[in-house]
């Protein structure tokens, strides 16, 4: 399954059902203002633009999956889906990140979090029900390395849920860094690309690929694009 945020409009509902449901973990802004006066020490968890994925990445899960699948979330550092997984009722949710304050992320006593390279994790083989990764694996791409340990980590049937910065046409992003890695805004093409290092690794999508964009609905760094939401799933 791929599907692309066609608007902005789009990102307001997400959070909106969010909200009505109970999954935002979104603060107010008295908390950004307290963390801004370093009156608050605490994380700035989710952001407002992402509300979409994430929105479809936990539907996804409640309607996939029971309360206690196991679940790691990669580049969980103020990730905001391990953190709503939790408040949901999930009671195996796990998430790695390289940055140690990873470990003081919101439910930290429920949630197993670990400071490793998800490329690279501790975790046995056939070890998750579901990985999820939200505007992460742009950053420092590297498909072989990635899919190979997501292959690894899912057991047979197990989902690979992961958005990640889309534009049809391909975008040059040129020397631009973020978290001092390369940047890439996946085209079509990068997109099927990547479905075939994936296929290589038991990894299928499961269900239609619609790659059209309408709008570009995310500004960020001087570039103009949207959001892709893709689902694989681990061969039986």
């Amino acid at each position: 399954m791929f599907e692309v945020l066609q608007s902005k409009q789009a990102i307001k509902e997400a959070r909106a059902a969010m909200v009505r449901q109970g999954r935002s973990v979104l603060e107010g802004g008295l908390s950004n203002v307290m963390r801004k006066l370093r009156l608050s020490d605490s994380l700035a968890v989710g952001d407002m633009v992402k509300s979409w994925d994430v929105d479809r990445t936990l539907t996804f899960i409640e309607q996939k999956l029971p309360k206690d699948a196991r679940i790691l979330d990669l580049g969980a550092f103020c990730s905001e889906v391990p953190v709503a997984l939790a408040r949901m009722g999930f009671k195996g949710v796990h998430g790695v990140d390289l940055n140690p304050a990873v470990s003081s992320m919101p439910h930290a006593d429920t949630v197993n979090y670990s400071v490793s390279d998800f490329m690279h994790t501790p975790f046995p083989a056939a070890s998750f029900d579901a990985i999820t990764s939200i505007s992460v694996i742009e950053h420092g791409y590297d498909p072989e390395r990635l899919f190979a340990e997501v292959g690894r980590l899912l057991k047979p049937g197990g989902y690979f849920i992961a958005s990640f910065d889309y534009w049809p046409e391909k975008i040059n992003t040129g020397d631009t860094r973020f978290f001092d890695m390369s940047w890439l805004i996946f085209s079509r093409e990068d997109v099927d690309a990547m479905l075939r290092v994936a296929q290589t690794h038991q990894l299928s999508p499961d269900g239609d690929v619609s790659a059209q964009a309408k709008d570009r609905a995310i500004h960020c760094a001087g570039y103009d694009y949207t959001f892709g939401w893709l689902v694989l799933r681990k061969d039986a």
